[in-house]
């Protein structure tokens, strides 16, 4: 049996939207995973701000990666590279967290590795479940995305069958919690009513369900809207919301679509694997509905425990090793933030270095020891 200090040691930042997220990884190991949410500075508004989760970014960066580091008991100098989500995600945070790996690539000497924020939520379950089959169908459902993606190679050919053409999942659970009056995150809070009510009490629509529509591509806006003039309905007749069988009937409805279009495309495409990722993917019902349909079809389910569902720099550091492990180029130093990278670029490889970096491989020649001694003295 290998020596599992001969699998590459990485770092991962993740800075995408409101979690300030580090995570150390060695090899398919998880050593560390220190998050800083700003989740309670968003909440008054109803949603996140941009400038809000940027600034929350910068001022839990260091922290964050020091805590990690210390978890994880390693030293800076130890690790085989810095990973970060250079992409999908806010704009602004995302930079903060690309300049921070940069800053701590360089003065270390080590190579920076520019991941997929997408790819990097399919990669997390490696650390729960072992490495990843080939193919993988991927089944991704958070705020900002639902979709459905096969993974052929994690870190090099991901490619996307389907998405949301509107409102995310997420999305609508946060809107629907919101007419609820029930606060933000509304997925948590909405999945906690629904196991108290009916879930079959309203007969709310499944989007893009009908046999014209397209097969794996997915819309929560007219469910959203449907569910919304219900509740108005229901207030301009001077009646009771039932909030209970209101949440239960919505989150049937989401994970009705969701689950049946996976199971579907992992027919279609003759795989035997699905994983469930992203934020809401720490639905219980989305769980339980997925397991349930899953068996019936033959098909394995694979979904990482909830912390790693939801935005983390665990994935981002999976990813990351599995990039030192297969010798992906590493990224250069121009690496700049793409708030719609393709899910289709699982990294981004620079062009200086064609041959990527073995792991063990410590770093880019031009960078001087110095800055290394500068930054760890």
């Amino acid at each position: 049996m290998a020596d599992s200090r001969d699998e590459p040691l990485v770092l991962g930042i993740e800075t995408s939207c409101d979690e300030t997220g580090v995570g150390v990884v060695r090899g398919t190991t998880l050593l560390a995973d220190a998050v800083a949410s700003s989740v309670d500075e968003h909440a008054r508004f109803g949603g996140v701000v941009p400038e809000v989760a940027s600034r929350a970014h910068l001022e839990a960066m260091v922290p964050t990666i020091d805590r990690a580091l210390k978890e994880a008991g390693v030293s800076p100098r130890d690790l085989d590279g810095i990973a970060v989500t250079a992409g999908p995600g806010l704009a602004g945070a995302l930079l903060v967290g690309v300049s921070a790996a940069k800053a701590y690539a360089y003065a270390l000497g080590k190579p920076l590795y520019g991941v997929n924020h997408l790819a990097s939520h399919i990669c997390v379950d490696q650390l729960e479940h072992g490495a990843l089959p080939e193919p993988t169908m991927a089944l991704l459902v958070s705020g900002g995305h639902s979709s459905l993606l096969l993974s052929m190679d994690i870190t090099s050919d991901v490619r996307p069958l389907g998405a949301t053409i509107d409102d995310a999942a997420g999305e609508a659970f946060d809107k629907i919690a919101r007419v609820l009056n029930l606060g933000f995150p509304g997925g948590p809070v909405i999945d906690r009513y629904a196991r108290e009510g009916d879930p079959d009490a309203i007969a709310f629509p499944r989007g893009l369900t009908g046999p014209r529509d397209p097969a794996y591509d997915f819309s929560f806006s007219g469910l959203k809207t449907a569910v919304a003039r219900w509740i108005e309905a229901k207030r301009a007749a001077g009646e009771e919301v039932p909030v209970r069988d209101v949440s239960a009937s919505f989150q049937e409805a989401v994970v009705d679509v969701l689950t049946r279009k996976a199971v579907r495309a992992c027919k279609d495409e003759g795989v035997d694997h699905l994983m469930i990722g992203g934020g809401v993917a720490a639905n219980s019902r989305l769980r339980a509905l997925a397991q349930e349909r899953c068996e019936a079809a033959g098909i394995r389910l694979r979904v990482p425990r909830p912390k790693l569902c939801t935005d983390n720099g665990a994935m981002v550091a999976a990813l990351g090793a599995e990039m030192v492990a297969r010798n992906r180029a590493a990224s250069d130093w121009d690496l700049s933030a793409d708030s719609s990278l393709p899910v289709t670029d699982p990294h981004v490889p620079g062009q200086g270095h064609p041959h990527g970096h073995g792991h063990g491989h410590h770093g880019h020649d031009h960078v001087h020891e110095v800055s290394k001694e500068n930054l760890y003295s």
